[in-house]
């Protein structure tokens, strides 16, 4: 399986993506109403060992919000699920596979652009969701080629976007996860000047308050440059791909304290695991991890922690 990928989050695989389109395409057959606020049929909260609970953010709440386990033994398994390792404690998976059995489990959505393998369809049901620029052409990250943007310019399309992704976030509760993982909360950083940082913030509110009413956590996916608003906005812990790499751990931590997971990659070597690790072992969850979030099996997979 080929994985698309950047600093601001790891893409799935084509696969999990041709799945995900299809996921979308049967839950928005059904149209958006009054529903897509259920909070009927959430999963029931699982026994991941010894963990923080938050009171619900609303009296809709299902089930109280738990937290991750502070610096739990974490594996990122973005690029297709398998058992965790003995000790695993927290456990990442994308929104299309199940959770892992008797770990913490954090649900993976892309929230704030397309899957290239389903850029079609939103054309095809929303086009009046995907960022344009002035001649009305789509406006494509310009790393990762075939990903459009979501246009969150307004409060309409930010309310329609959510709909989509409240959607999303009622399979990760009924399916048993712990928590939401919403990617490419920067999008506006690679958008040449379109979107807000405003804007994107607006989106990440609803999806907090929307996370939270189904029981589940949320974490604020990289993006230093929201680290001090983040508790405001509604996170309650924070997923930093290398953080080390680029000295941004300690942005994360001073707002998240212990809630903090970091991810480093074997790409880059291993002197930034080890010297997070000499830092902040037994402080926050650290793992070094391939770039491609291989499978057990495969000659590149790679997975440490310390």
């Amino acid at each position: 399986m080929m994985l698309f990928m950047s600093r601001s989050g790891i893409r799935r695989s084509a696969t999990v993506a041709v799945l995900a389109t299809l996921s979308i395409a049967s839950v928005l057959s059904v149209g958006v109403s009054t529903a897509a606020h259920s909070l009927v049929g959430a999963g029931s909260a699982k026994s991941a060992g010894p963990v923080d609970v938050l009171a619900p953010n609303s009296q809709t709440a299902i089930r109280p919000v738990r937290l991750p386990p502070r610096a739990g033994r974490f594996d990122y398994q973005l690029g297709g699920s398998y058992p965790p390792p003995q000790g695993t404690k927290i456990v990442s998976r994308d929104r299309t596979d199940k959770p892992a059995t008797g770990a913490y489990n954090i649900c993976y959505i892309n929230a704030y652009q397309t899957q290239p393998e389903a850029t079609s369809w939103w054309r095809q049901h929303y086009p009046g969701l995907l960022l344009r620029d002035k001649s009305g052409s789509e406006v494509v990250d310009p790393d990762w080629p075939g990903e459009v943007f979501f246009d969150v310019r307004t409060k309409a399309k930010r309310i329609r976007l959510a709909a989509v992704l409240y959607k999303w976030i009622d399979g990760c509760a009924r399916d048993g996860f712990d928590a939401v993982e919403p990617d490419n909360l920067d999008s506006w950083t690679r958008s040449l000047g379109l979107l807000r940082k405003a804007d994107n913030v607006a989106l990440a509110r609803l999806l907090t308050r929307y996370s939270h009413k189904r029981g589940l956590a949320i974490a604020q996916k990289n993006t230093t440059e929201l680290a001090s608003q983040g508790r405001a906005i509604g996170f309650d812990f924070a997923i930093a791909e290398e953080c080390q790499v680029y000295k941004e751990c300690d942005v994360y931590i001073k707002t998240y304290g212990r809630l903090v997971i970091e991810i480093e990659y074997t790409d880059n070597g291993t002197s930034a695991f080890d010297a997070s690790c000499k830092a902040r072992q037994g402080q926050i969850s650290i793992v070094l991890r391939d770039r491609d979030l291989s499978l057990p099996g495969d000659p590149n997979y790679a997975l440490k922690a310390c």
